[in-house]
């Protein structure tokens, strides 16, 4: 570095904790040295926020939140998005990137929080960081349903109507709160407004904050590894792990390749099937929303059919309120229930390498399940769907509630004191 150069550095160091802080998260921040694939997901879910930032500001430029008709005939927002696709120079390109990336969100953020299931990075002392990845996961959610309403397609509008209207179930506060999330008594040009709003504003700044608060409490107490082996136990004379080595270059490095593999596979999904098959962008939502036409069957996207599956297998009333309020109720607690794994694991140990058949076996019943409520979650109800779906439903939560039985019961192996590269 050159004198002029330093001394430049040296102007903003004391003045702003440039140095510091790239020493603290970077340079000198030790992590463990047998990160394997699965800890790309991290830096990935990352880089997928920065694409959805960024094409979201571009799309923001030519989109208009207006549920009115236009000359033709057609909703004003749904013809600011056709106006994007075809009229914008390389709007086409920026609207699939945004569309392709919430779902590929979705998928980097579930293979993450697997990630931490699978080697038990939500136990001690991580506990915090899990509650804020658990913050995350629901903010994402909702960000993701209301930018979903934004398009203003036939799906877009009736999926937004059947999930505020979900609202109405909650006792005594219901029919108020669900008037209060749309502004109106329908979803109208009000709901859009407020929707976006939120999309655009609010919800982003939440998410960018508990992005921030998850990667700085993961910096203080230092990162799992698939060992469960708490590398700052054992460190040379001068205070390094032994089992560490710098973030920066060795997995800033490291991760270039994640991130290579990943844009190959999303830059295919964009240029080649941004539709997904019709899970993406639903075919529906290509048709301008009409509120006096319903679709024949209404069902999200697919990152929250598991989730809906849930709240559909809830079919009898009980204690005097009805079968749609418990219903809500499942659907939520089985989002809010993956908080408190801290506390449900009982096991001695962290990583799934060490633990015993019957956790073994509980993970991959609870996998299975969430597919098959994700995969019925896409079809209309029958009723041996619907009994599936409920099987499933108590899979789902018996991996939960169990847990502090089974992870107890389990035979586990003795956890190594040193990293394993076996």
């Amino acid at each position: 570095m050159t004198t002029k150069s330093q001394a430049v550095l040296n102007w903003i160091d004391e003045r702003f904790p440039l140095t510091s802080t790239w020493k603290a998260h970077l340079s000198e921040y030790y992590a463990p040295k047998n990160f394997n694939f699965w800890y790309f997901f991290g830096s990935l879910a990352l880089l997928v926020l920065v694409i959805q930032i960024v094409t979201g500001i571009f799309l923001v430029m030519h989109y208009k939140p207006d549920a009115s008709l236009n000359a033709s005939g057609v909703p004003v927002a749904f013809a600011s998005v056709e106006y994007i696709m075809r009229e914008v120079p390389g709007g086409w390109l920026i609207r699939y990137l945004h569309s392709t990336g919430a779902s590929a969100f979705f998928i980097v953020v579930y293979l993450h929080m697997f990630r931490g299931l699978l080697y038990g990075s939500y136990r001690k002392p991580r506990e915090l960081i899990w509650i804020f990845g658990t913050l995350i996961f629901l903010v994402l959610m909702a960000e993701a349903f209301m930018g979903y309403l934004l398009p203003w397609g036939q799906m877009s509008f009736w999926g937004a109507q059947v999930i505020v209207n979900l609202f109405s179930a909650i006792p005594v506060i219901g029919p108020d709160l669900s008037l209060v999330i749309r502004g109106d008594f329908v979803v109208s040009d009000a709901t859009l407004n407020r929707f976006f709003s939120f999309h655009v504003i609010a919800v982003p700044l939440v998410l960018i904050g508990l992005v921030v608060a998850h990667i700085v409490a993961l910096h203080e107490v230092g990162s799992n590894n698939p060992d469960g082996v708490e590398i700052k136990k054992k460190k040379d004379s001068t205070g390094k792990p032994l089992d560490g080595i710098p973030f920066h270059p060795y997995y800033t490095v490291k991760d270039i390749v994640g991130v290579v593999a990943f844009l190959f596979f999303f830059s295919a999904v964009v240029f080649f099937a941004p539709e997904g098959g019709g899970y993406f962008l639903e075919f529906n939502n290509f048709i301008p929303a009409d509120p006096l036409k319903t679709p024949p069957h209404i069902a999200p996207v697919w990152y929250f059919t598991p989730f809906y599956s849930i709240l559909r297998a809830v079919t009898y009333p009980l204690f005097g309120l009805d079968a749609k309020f418990w219903g809500v109720v499942a659907m939520g607690a089985s989002v809010v229930i993956i908080a408190f794994l801290p506390w449900l694991d009982r096991s001695p140990v962290k990583s799934i390498r060490y633990k015993g058949p019957i956790f073994k076996i509980a993970v991959v019943i609870f996998v299975i399940a969430f597919f098959i409520l994700g995969y019925l979650g896409v079809l209309p109800p029958t009723p041996g769907r619907t009994l599936v779906s409920q099987i499933c439903s108590v899979l789902y939560f018996a991996f939960f509630l169990l847990m502090p039985w089974y992870s107890k019961l389990d035979k586990c192996k003795p956890e190594p004191e040193r990293v394993n590269f076996k």
